[in-house]
């Protein structure tokens, strides 16, 4: 073991790219390698980039929300254009009971009613008369916080292999960090894939300052605005393994849900259809797992950016012991 630890990190998505962040603040010297070619390759592509603890509460359970309060000052610590406007959730008429729903499975929100929707989101007013604004959330584009992140470890003097087709020798350093999903089931079996999709949506027609979430008894949907009038639709968890093209059945309920939220959407333009399989462990919880020199950082189901940092700091202190002055 050298006084500056030596460390590979396999797989440059979000778990990854923290990892080797973080990895590389404690003192690490890092190599970040990644057969598929590029920074973000995989799930972390499709992610929707919200960073919404409070809003994951209704269907995750206390740990996820406990583990990531402090995730929008991670990203807006590390990355430019971290949007800290909050997240809306509403429902149309027909469901608005969910939004109670909702409400009795979260905290830290308001409710809110049909003056406060227009000030908040004034393309949305007079649709919708019931809300809950969860005002401490925030939202990243993922594709350029990826990047950013690969600047960030380059600046620290980090190495980045993406171009090579030949993976670097795991002896040639003191610990290895594999951040690569589904491709060590035969190391960590009980892994398995979810499904996802999402669209990548122009529509000039319609602007949006945070994430919208759409309630629904059978699929809630997000949408998540970025640059210049683009928004990312998802929100599809499919017990699937199948990484093919979108059914059509998600795509009509995606469409559907923008439809709802504001009519503007149906002059949108499609600019990306995409699917994925999100790692997971059967719990649904992302974990950290040590065998020897060997850290696994896995199944980060829909919990990518929301909990990654927490992760990669736990395997920061496997590696380097709690930062000093860390509470015992």
């Amino acid at each position: 073991m050298h006084s500056t630890p030596r460390i590979l990190v396999k797989g440059a998505g979000v778990a990854g790219m923290t990892a080797s962040v973080t990895l590389a603040e404690r003192g690490g010297q890092v190599t970040l390698y990644d057969c598929g070619g590029r920074v973000g390759a995989g799930a972390s592509w499709m992610a929707g980039g919200m960073l919404a603890p409070w809003c994951e509460a209704e269907s995750a359970p206390p740990e996820v929300t406990a583990q990531s309060v402090d995730s929008v000052t991670w990203w807006a610590e590390h990355v430019p254009d971290v949007v800290r406007a909050g997240s809306l959730v509403l429902a149309p008429p027909r469901d608005v009971g969910e939004i109670a729903r909702f409400g009795r499975r979260t905290s830290h929100f308001q409710t809110i009613g049909t003056e406060d929707i227009a000030s908040l989101e004034p393309d949305l007013a007079g649709r919708f008369h019931k809300a809950l604004f969860f005002a401490d959330e925030g939202h990243v584009d993922p594709r350029k916080a990826l990047m950013a992140l690969r600047q960030k470890l380059d600046a620290m003097g980090g190495t980045v292999v993406l171009e090579s087709a030949q993976e670097p020798d795991e002896a040639a350093f003191d610990w290895v960090v594999d951040c690569t999903g589904l491709n060590v089931r035969k190391t960590l079996p009980t892994l398995r894939g979810v499904r996802g999709e999402m669209l990548l949506l122009r529509c000039p027609d319609v602007a949006l300052h945070r994430p919208v979430r759409m309630l629904h008894p059978r699929i809630p949907i997000y949408i998540v605005p970025r640059a210049d009038h683009v928004f990312m639709v998802g929100a599809t968890m499919i017990e699937s393994e199948n990484a093919g093209g979108m059914t059509v059945r998600s795509m009509t309920d995606l469409l559907n849900a923008v439809w709802t939220l504001h009519p503007g959407f149906a002059e949108a333009e499609i600019l990306e259809m995409g699917t994925g399989l999100r790692p997971s462990y059967p719990d649904n919880m992302p974990a950290v797992v040590r065998d020897g020199r060997h850290i696994y950082i896995n199944g980060m189901y829909r919990h990518g950016f929301l909990l990654s940092p927490a992760r990669a700091r736990e395997a920061a202190e496997m590696v380097f012991g709690a930062p000093k002055g860390a509470p015992q």
